[in-house]
């Protein structure tokens, strides 16, 4: 059964670069789901208050909409592969070990600015995987990278147990430094075993006698695209919500967790393996049947729906409370593999052009300018009541119900982009 499961024959027909790129990503995902679920916590173990770590957040979005706009002219003009190598190392590779050797505010700001290049690393990163795939592959492409990601969850407990036998600061300290080796590791396995897209080496030999400055100058005409462009806008008014959400959660998640919702440090792995195993089993049972891009109405409207009720039940269940605890955690699983394949996908198809270095890059920046300010909010919030970023999820699901009955009204997904004319 598993060898003619939908998936499995599309990760069987996956070569080059799309195969070698979902391969690896459980190397990234494994470190990063050890760390990430005590990040706030281990911030606010350190005396920070919610207000600073959510101007830390905003402080990241704000440098990664200059990292995005730069992005789409280094990777034409330095190759997706050698680009996605050096700024891996720079955006994740460094800031573990700043994290791990952190004493105080300054190491996290310091952090946040070197991470904030992963949106030239992400542009480098989806050029490498999406360039040379066949386009019937691209939400499977994108399903078997949230797979890896969260499977990798499954080794959160590890965390738990760290942080149980050893305590916060100093079982967190050991993450981020296991996290600095898997991660390194990772970067150089892709780098060697991947090669440059067909569009990257044309890219590059047309840049190769430009200067960033003038290449920069030309996306007067990518914004041109952007803008008239249905499909992309449509796709960008998903990945807000979805960005957003991911903002709030993954930075005051942990926060309510353990103050208002009174669990401990430790039980946070044990509810973040308890999603990443119900995202996992709802990827195999729904993704087969996620294979069309033009049927995306009926899997976003449930998958905001159900995001909405998970997020509600976190806003007014009382403390200690697991049946409800696990309700919402269940709930926002099934959400995420409704959603996330479906929205990635619709944005990477919305960008099919050959400048799709530079469209993304100017996509990401827009959406980076949206979202900055919601690490702050949420930071003003949650001094005021741990449940009220959540509060401000809810209404971002019940927008994006709106947004897709708007976008598949209007047909704003029945026609592709028009490539950027060459100049």
């Amino acid at each position: 059964m598993l060898q003619s499961h939908p998936l499995f024959q599309s990760l069987r027909e996956l070569k080059g670069n799309p195969r070698v790129t979902v391969l690896t990503e459980v190397m990234f995902g494994i470190p990063y789901n050890l760390f990430a679920p005590f990040f706030s916590v281990y911030m606010l173990a350190f005396g920070m208050t919610d207000q600073q770590i959510g101007s830390i957040a905003s402080l990241g979005l704000v440098v990664q909409i200059f990292s995005a706009l730069l992005s789409g002219a280094i990777v034409d003009k330095f190759g997706r592969r050698l680009t996605l190598f050096i700024c891996d190392m720079l955006c994740w590779s460094v800031p573990c070990l700043i994290w791990a050797v952190a004493q105080d505010m300054r190491y996290f700001v310091a952090a946040a600015v070197m991470n904030s290049l992963w949106r030239i690393s992400h542009t480098a990163w989806t050029c490498l995987m999406v360039e040379d795939a066949e386009e019937r592959h691209l939400v499977h492409i994108w399903t078997w990278i949230m797979i890896f990601a969260v499977c990798s969850a499954f080794f959160a407990p590890l965390g738990g147990w760290f942080v149980n036998r050893y305590g916060l600061i100093p079982a967190a300290r050991g993450l981020f430094l296991f996290g600095f080796i898997m991660l390194t590791a990772k970067f150089v396995v892709l780098y060697i075993y991947s090669h440059e897209t067909t569009r990257g080496r044309q890219r590059m030999e047309e840049t190769r006698h430009r200067s960033l400055p003038s290449l920069l100058g030309e996306y007067r005409s990518v914004l041109n695209q952007l803008l008239h462009s249905k499909p992309i806008l449509a796709a960008l008014s998903l990945m807000i919500i979805m960005n957003i959400y991911t903002t709030v959660s993954g930075n005051f998640w942990g926060i309510l967790f353990t103050t208002k919702l009174g669990f401990s440090d430790a039980d946070i792995s044990t509810y973040v393996a308890l999603r990443s195993i119900v995202m996992t089993v709802c990827f195999f049972l729904l993704g087969p049947r996620l294979t069309s891009l033009r049927h995306f109405r009926l899997p976003l409207w449930a998958g905001f729906i159900a995001f909405f009720v998970s997020q509600l039940v976190l806003v007014v269940m009382p403390p200690h409370v697991v049946p409800l605890l696990v309700l919402s955690v269940l709930l926002e699983a099934v959400a995420a593999a409704l959603v996330n394949p479906m929205t990635e996908s619709l944005l990477a198809l919305s960008m099919e052009s050959d400048e799709r270095a530079r469209v993304s890059a100017m996509v990401y920046v827009a959406l980076i300018i949206v979202i900055s300010p919601f690490g702050w909010i949420a930071g003003q919030l949650s001094a005021i009541d741990r449940s009220l970023p959540f509060a401000l999820n809810m209404v971002l699901f019940a927008l994006g119900v709106v947004l897709v009955w708007i976008i598949s009204r209007l047909g704003f997904l029945d026609t592709a982009p028009k490539p950027i004319p060459q100049e």
